[in-house]
């Protein structure tokens, strides 16, 4: 079993996305006698596809991922990200509109809220994609915690000791925050907590002077 992961807001769009993800009542496959063939640590972009590949070429694989399955793509990147553009785009269009002699009644208004709302939703109808459930039915044993290296050929995770022949290590990389006077001050933002945003920020740096300090 394992524990609860939460991704704020916790609405029901950041729940189905866990659901698919890391679901809360998944059971890790018991370990086989034999070595597996490959075991890949990250089910990020690089790890599912890694994953997948070689399970498709009859190779028995194990997956391990202590967080999301989806990675930075899916949760804290390119679909996100690609949303909140998406939106800027049509506000962007509606204010230029006249450029191309449309005129639109009104000034186009910027719902944050909403626009934060449509991409949890999106991102939670493409889960299903890069899901646990997804990755069992095609062959590969996910495992949901933590790894381990204890030996050349031996992986520990969520209290089970899996056997392997090669190993990929596809972690990936997590955001820093640097160590910039004053910056511990204020509640700086990465790339994993802005979409956590459901009010949009009066201004992105607090003031001049902290920002003179940043340059």
């Amino acid at each position: 079993m394992n524990g609860p992961v939460s991704v704020q807001p916790m609405d029901a769009h950041n729940r189905a996305l866990v659901a698919h993800v890391h679901p809360e009542d998944w059971v890790n496959p018991t370990p086989p006698a034999t070595p597996y063939d490959m075991v890949v640590v990250g089910a990020g972009t690089a790890g599912l596809i890694t994953a997948i590949a070689a399970a498709g070429l009859g190779k028995r694989v194990a997956l391990i991922e202590r967080h999301l399955m989806g990675g930075d793509c899916l949760n804290v990147g390119c679909v996100p990200s690609k949303a909140i553009l998406r939106a800027a785009s049509a506000a962007a269009g509606l204010r230029a509109a006249g450029e191309f002699g449309i005129h639109v009644p009104g000034e186009a208004r910027v719902d944050f809220a909403a626009v934060m709302e449509r991409m949890r939703r999106l991102r939670a109808g493409i889960a299903p994609h890069d899901s646990a459930a997804r990755y069992r039915d095609a062959g590969v044993d996910v495992y949901l915690g933590s790894g381990r290296f204890t030996a050349a050929d031996t992986i520990d995770v969520a209290g089970a000791s899996l056997r392997f022949r090669r190993a990929c290590i596809a972690t990936g990389a997590r955001a820093g925050i640097p160590p910039i006077p004053g910056l511990d001050q204020v509640d700086a933002l990465t790339n994993e907590t802005l979409f956590e945003l459901t009010e949009q920020p009066a201004r992105l740096a607090p003031s001049r002077a902290l920002a003179a300090r940043c340059i």
